[in-house]
Formats: structure tokens, C-alpha cells, sequence
């Protein structure tokens, strides 16, 4: 199972990105897939998720500038962020709870991360 972010890169303050974040392989199922970040220095933390009934979590501190949201075919993620600030720099990694076949278990995986900037 590989999971793969694409969308990073260098941002004005006050602008947008679009994440993307698609897993391939050997996938029976996925149940909740999202992202978190780890700027430099800091613990990794969420940033948002959404399950396969399309129920949301979120970082409180993200304050609504931030959306998360599943493609058609559900092994997609997508985080749109808006109103970035410089604070909002880190890698931002997808995550996805995923079993493999039908009597395995559920088991985390994660992206390789994409760097996000915000800076004028």
C-alpha cells in the first residue's frame, strides 16, 4: 500500500493550495482517511480527517480556513487551504487507516509528506 501527496510548495500569505493524496495497492477497504502536519521543531498534529460516511475532524485552531474531502472513488483525500499564514508552514503528511483484505486488520499508513510554505 503506498500512499502519495501531491500540492505542496511556496505560498503568499492570505493565499491557497490544493493537497492531494492518493493510495494504490492491495486495498479492500479504507475507512478514515486526512492529514496532519509537523512544522520544525514540533510534535506532528492534526490537521483534519474524513471517514467513509463523510463525518469530519478537524484542529480547532485551523478556525474553518481549512477543507478536507474524499474523491469518487474514495481512496482519494483532498485538503483545501485557504487564508494560509506563516504559521500554517510544515509537511503536511496523509494518513489512511486501510485493510488490505476482506479478515485483515485495519492498519495505519502514511505518505512520504509534502512541504508546504507560507512566506512573502
Amino acid at each position: 500500500v503506498q500512499l502519495v501527496e501531491s500540492g505542496g510548495g511556496l505560498v503568499q500569505p492570505g493565499g491557497s493550495l490544493r493537497l492531494s493524496c492518493v493510495a494504490s495497492g492491495r486495498i479492500f477497504g479504507i475507512d478514515t482517511m486526512g492529514w496532519y502536519r509537523q512544522a520544525p521543531g514540533k510534535q506532528r498534529e492534526l490537521v483534519a480527517t474524513i471517514d467513509d460516511r463523510g463525518r469530519l475532524n478537524s484542529a480547532d485552531s485551523l478556525e474553518g480556513r481549512f477543507t478536507v474531502s474524499r474523491g469518487s472513488t474514495k481512496n482519494t483525500v483532498y485538503l483545501q487551504m485557504n487564508a494560509l499564514r506563516p504559521e500554517d508552514t510544515a509537511v503536511y503528511y496523509c494518513h489512511a487507516r486501510i485493510q488490505r483484505y476482506l479478515d485483515d486488520g485495519w492498519f495505519n499508513y502514511w505518505g512520504q509528506g509534502t512541504l508546504v510554505t507560507v512566506s512573502s
